[in-house]
């Protein structure tokens, strides 16, 4: 059965995807394969956590993302003294009218930049877990729904501890994937030096979706078909974390929902409109390693190699 107006085809999924990525390399020197794990994110109506070292193009990567898609875009600089209120919003009291009225905090935009998340306190940090897994947030009581699509890109740094706050395993386990940009190349650093002394080429990006594409094009990730052997496959890779002598803590079963969702938005990428285990093994890293927590006799191994080791012990069925 062919797209109609309120449907997208995988071949328009496909489309979509190569237009965001081009438009957002435009601006931004992203590693493709770091892009693409952004974009299968937010297909799957999913949260990322970027952790980088400053001045690695984290911000400029959320802005431009932002401005392909035409989204309302918000940025959050975390700071040890920023409330929750400071977040989510809060009702304050309209004596003209004599009553209470809501304002909205940051939170209600359509792409929101968590910049050091893990600089906010605890009781802030919590207060993003459910807007993330929610959509909504509740202020004395009544739910206010945040905007749709909705998608947390959060930034830490990796190295600087000194006035921080980890991210506990509850809220890690909000982020969909996690990834890394690194440096750019020699070349390409060149080149951005002479592409930016003009001026900020993300303000000269121009959208290439719409917001009610990009939500026509999340449904056609959700309704890519996952076999059932597909699903046994991804819980056997789920198991064989668990049963690692090097975790103390594997990979959950909202895990599997994440990395099943993950799949299925990577296959829609490809233009498919059926998940493979390839969809699995390509994204699995960035969905489950930061989700492991290692037990003290790792003897140096990372998540990564745990995730690694369990996609190369089972097989696909």
């Amino acid at each position: 059965m062919g797209a109609t107006i309120d449907q997208l085809g995988p071949a328009d999924v496909a489309a979509l995807g190569e237009r965001l990525a081009a438009n957002v390399a435009d601006a931004v020197k992203v590693p493709s394969g770091v892009l693409r794990e952004v974009l299968i994110a937010l297909l799957a109506d999913g949260h990322v956590l970027i952790e980088d070292h400053p001045g690695v193009g984290k911000t400029a990567l959320a802005r431009a993302l932002a401005r392909s898609i035409d989204a309302d875009y918000s940025r959050i600089q975390c700071t040890s003294d920023l409330l929750p209120s400071d977040v989510v919003g809060a009702n304050v009291f309209n004596q003209p009218q004599a009553r209470f009225e809501f304002r909205p905090g940051p939170v209600f935009a359509h792409l929101v930049l968590v910049d050091e998340i893990n600089r906010a306190s605890p009781k802030t940090q919590s207060g993003l877990l459910e807007a993330m897994q929610e959509g909504h947030v509740t202020i004395d009581g009544t739910s206010h729904a945040l905007a749709r699509p909705f998608m947390v890109l959060a930034t830490q740094n990796p190295v600087e501890y000194e006035g921080t706050y980890p991210l506990p395993e509850a809220q890690l386990d909000r982020f969909m994937v996690r990834v890394s940009l690194g440096y750019p190349s020699a070349g390409q650093e060149a080149e951005m030096l002479a592409a930016h002394a003009a001026g900020d080429h993300v303000l000269d990006l121009r959208s290439v979706s719409s917001i009610d594409e990009l939500r026509r094009a999340q449904q056609a990730a959700r309704e890519v078909h996952a076999s059932a052997s597909l699903r046994d496959y991804v819980v056997a890779v789920l198991t064989r974390t668990r049963e690692d002598p090097r975790t103390e803590l594997g990979a959950s079963p909202r895990a599997g929902l994440m990395l099943l969702k993950a799949a299925k938005a990577a296959a829609a990428l490809e233009g498919r409109d059926h998940a493979l285990p390839d969809d699995v093994q390509a994204i699995a890293a960035a969905v489950l390693a930061h989700r492991l927590a290692l037990a003290p006799s790792a003897f140096g191994a990372g998540p990564l190699d745990v995730v690694r080791d369990a996609l190369a012990r089972v097989s696909a069925l």
